[in-house]
């Protein structure tokens, strides 16, 4: 929990520096805006490892990226290994909340279970830290879309994508589905 605090910590910062870039006409982001090619979140290997560690795990951004040798390596690792969900499945199960298989009754079985009993309140606590992540994840995409919008409007992304179409398609993104579901079932 402690861990996923600074997470949402570092999310919060991230979504003030969007502020900043705010604060820049259009014409003085133009003005750098060629340098940032072809560099864009679009492309870069931290943001999708952040993507891939949290659960959005795509394959085909691995050739889209403009990365290095090294980093498409790590990323295409980061593809095999266990996600933060994967690991909060398996502290669930750990504490008895049977969450492994494809029967989505027995896994909100689980997860009501836990929300609920003063027992499980420190994996409760873990679960919102996800969720804190998971929303703070949106937010900076929100806000994002809106500096974008605000600074090239409907021109191309710098990595080639369709710029603010692109980005409104990530906004319903969410790393952890069964915790936000499980707020329909409390």
């Amino acid at each position: 929990r402690h861990y996923l605090t600074r997470v949402h910590a570092i999310e919060r910062v991230l979504i003030d520096h969007i502020e900043v870039l705010e604060t820049m006409t259009p014409q003085d982001f133009l003005e750098f805006r060629s340098l940032l090619t072809p560099a864009s979140g679009f492309q870069s290997a931290q943001f999708r490892e952040v993507e891939f560690l949290s659960g959005l795990k795509q394959p085909g951004y691995l050739r889209d990226l403009a990365a290095s040798p090294d980093e498409l390596e790590r990323l295409a690792r980061r593809l095999d290994e266990p996600t933060v969900w994967d690991g909060f499945v398996a502290l669930l199960e750990r504490h008895g909340l049977p969450m492994s298989g494809d029967d989505e009754e027995a896994r909100r079985a689980s997860l009501l279970r836990m929300a609920r009993d003063a027992e499980h309140a420190p994996l409760f606590a873990v679960a919102e830290g996800l969720l804190d992540h998971d929303e703070g994840f949106a937010q900076w995409r929100y806000h994002h879309v809106l500096m974008v919008e605000r600074e090239i409007g409907a021109k191309s992304g710098t990595g080639g994508s369709s710029g603010v179409e692109y980005l409104r398609s990530t906004l319903s993104k969410r790393f952890f589905p069964e915790l936000w579901g499980l707020r329909s079932h409390l």
